[in-house]
């Protein structure tokens, strides 16, 4: 004991030890720690069976050979350019720029489904329509359609499900037939699908397929009333069947080439059709169709005036996610919706490291200075 009655630590007689460094130590490798996994979590490192950004994307990519730079789904496609113009009917519904200024410009894009960028054109099924929209205030509104009329499942996890029974096994090369049989024995929506995609007509062209936005979304007025509503761009073009024979004996790429040609004798239209939701419809399901007696507003009108290749074009780097909406435009709790554009943002990112680290020569059109 000291002459001032302090121990040689510095503490008065009884007083409490102060807590090891030790302790200190542990508490801050604990919370570095937990912070780890909860990084590795968000990630998708670890939990392989929820549903993440990166473990969708992953399971997409896994249902083919590696395409670096191009996009991961509705890879194959070209870019398009051209105006949209709204209606008062339109404007009525929506407070958006979009439906009151004279004309707006579009940078889109159209595609096959599926995920091989040299893939035929006449084998593929599904259709799309991807669109920007920009007014002169500087908002954006990004649409992502398709040719199918509904979601052939309900939830994000469906959709996680039926995209790994796509996986191919690798002792066949194939996808597992009794996987795919498992999830359209779960959910009847994706027999409803594969019903659809048997028995519906095929259009030949782009310019007179109709497309969808499937999920649904909340429409604001000026006045502050609000409806959910889902939006269809319906073609001014007469839809054309084609037949099974004609589908043998068409071009890998005849979509681009016919819509080139169609493009060199003046514009193609659509018209964007917005149908109401009445109390109690579906609005988080996209799986389930609304009743065909909803009121329907002619909102708009688009044209496409000119096509670029997607290698070189501007709608390459651009990600078409659903969720870039403008003021007076809302998304919903809709699982789907969320999950297409977190993964379309984790594919897009993936995209953009593979050209700007050089590795994509094919999506970048610059296979051929190699």
């Amino acid at each position: 004991m000291s002459l001032f009655g302090y121990t040689r630590a510095g503490r008065e007689p009884g007083a409490p030890r102060p807590p090891s460094p030790l302790l200190w130590i542990a508490l801050i490798a604990l919370i570095a720690g937990g912070l780890v996994l909860a990084f590795a979590w968000l990630a998708g490192w670890i939990g392989r069976d929820r549903v993440t950004a990166q473990t969708f994307t992953d399971a997409i990519e896994a249902t083919g050979p590696p395409q670096p730079g191009f996009r991961r789904a509705h890879t194959k496609g070209v870019c398009v350019s051209g105006v949209f113009q709204g209606t008062p009917e339109g404007a009525a519904l929506s407070s958006a720029r979009v439906f009151r200024q004279r004309q707006v410009p579009v940078l889109g894009r159209l595609s096959i489904g599926g995920g091989d960028p040299h893939g035929a054109d006449n084998k593929a099924r599904v259709r799309s329509m991807a669109l920007q929209l920009v007014s002169d205030d500087g908002q954006e509104w990004r649409m992502a359609m398709n040719s199918f009329p509904f979601f052939a499942v309900p939830t994000a996890e469906a959709f996680l499900e039926q995209t790994r029974a796509g996986i191919p096994d690798p002792a066949t090369g194939k996808p597992d037939p009794a996987k795919m049989a498992a999830v359209l024995e779960k959910y009847p929506s994706a027999r409803a699908f594969q019903q659809w995609a048997k028995t519906a007509p095929w259009s030949n062209s782009w310019a007179n397929t109709a497309y969808n936005g499937v999920n649904s979304f909340r429409f604001t007025a000026a006045d502050g009333s609000h409806r959910f509503v889902r939006w269809s761009m319906r073609p001014q073009a007469p839809f054309e069947d084609m037949t099974p024979e004609q589908r043998a004996q068409s071009d890998d790429d005849f979509l681009s080439e016919e819509f080139a040609q169609r493009l060199a004798q003046g514009p193609v239209r659509w018209d964007m059709w917005v149908t109401l939701a009445n109390d109690g419809d579906p609005v988080n399901d996209p799986s389930q169709v609304w009743p065909e007696d909803r009121r329907q507003v002619k909102a708009g009108t688009l044209t496409l005036s000119s096509m670029q290749p997607q290698a070189t074009g501007a709608c390459r780097d651009l990600n078409y996610d659903p969720l870039i909406l403008p003021s007076g435009v809302a998304g919903t709790d809709d699982p789907i919706l969320a999950a297409r554009s977190a993964v379309y943002s984790q594919s897009f990112n993936r995209r953009e490291r593979e050209i700007a680290r050089g590795n994509a020569p094919a999506a970048t059109g610059k296979e051929g200075a190699r």
